[in-house]
């Protein structure tokens, strides 16, 4: 909002999203202390051989580990309407991590280690079977579109002088072995030039887990045949599930809270600016 890139009224959406939780906060604590308070039972005086307090503690892992929080369908919260898409990546619940190969360098990272609390919004788009390098792949029309159209949630919420991905993240992940993908093959969105130097930005691509190891489209119920957009908000929560051609719809979600930056609705991002 300081910075002109969101409207004012997004601000109240903190207490909206945070007030049941914290009454929920408040509900545990106190059910919490009357549990640990209470006088130790006599063995086997509840039927349980594990103490009552330890019970609920485990019982309540997720919640305390912040976990279990999920918010309802708002303005930076969509609907489940392609919730089947990603079964794994709930909408309005944190976004859980899992194991892939970075492109770049063949690397084995953590895909939540690049979503970093650096106030970005991130899209990670999960293709489809197709070779993603052929002209007319679904991540070729997407990045096109992203890169380019007048409408394009990017380019209207990115200041022309700013990194292009200084406000909304974009990376791929896709599902072939990394050694059958040619980098240099790949959409100029995902070869970013970026800094003072321009220099390409390598940490956008990433491939399946491979040689036996966990598979994040298995692992988080990823349609395989149709991919999908999976939008994560700011503070790493799921904001949005979308297929991969729902072009418009993700422009129309961003455009509920952000505001369209000063001289970039009518221009296309400069050719310097991807590769």
């Amino acid at each position: 909002v300081l910075k002109g890139r969101c409207r004012p009224e997004i601000l109240h959406s903190y207490s909206a999203e945070r007030q049941a939780v914290a009454q929920d906060l408040i509900d545990f604590d106190r059910e919490w202390a009357r549990i640990i308070s209470e006088r130790p039972a006599e063995s086997g005086g509840d039927g349980e051989e594990t103490p009552k307090f330890q019970r609920y503690f485990i019982k309540s892992g997720h919640y305390t580990a912040g976990m279990s929080v999920s918010y309802k369908p708002s303005d930076l919260v969509g609907e489940a309407k392609w919730q089947s898409l990603a079964a794994g990546f709930d909408i309005g619940s944190r976004f859980h991590s899992a194991p892939v190969v970075r492109l770049g360098d063949a690397k084995a990272v953590e895909i939540g280690s690049v979503v970093k609390a650096d106030a970005r919004w991130h899209v990670f788009a999960f293709c489809p079977r197709e070779e993603p390098a052929l002209e007319g792949s679904a991540i070729r029309r997407l990045c096109g579109y992203l890169a380019a159209a007048p409408g394009s949630p990017i380019i209207r919420h990115t200041e022309a002088d700013a990194d292009i991905d200084s406000v909304i993240d974009f990376r791929a992940i896709f599902q072939q072995d990394h050694r059958e993908l040619d980098i240099a093959q790949m959409p100029d969105l995902l070869l970013p030039k970026k800094g003072r130097f321009g220099l390409i930005d390598y940490d956008k691509m990433f491939c399946a887990q491979a040689n036996g190891g966990p598979d994040i489209f298995d692992l988080r119920g990823i349609d395989r045949d149709k991919g999908c957009m999976v939008v994560v908000r700011p503070d790493q929560y799921v904001a949005h599930v979308l297929p991969l051609d729902a072009h418009e719809e993700l422009a129309v979600f961003f455009d509920r809270f952000m505001l369209e930056q000063p001289d970039v609705a009518s221009a296309a991002r400069p050719a310097s600016a991807l590769a």
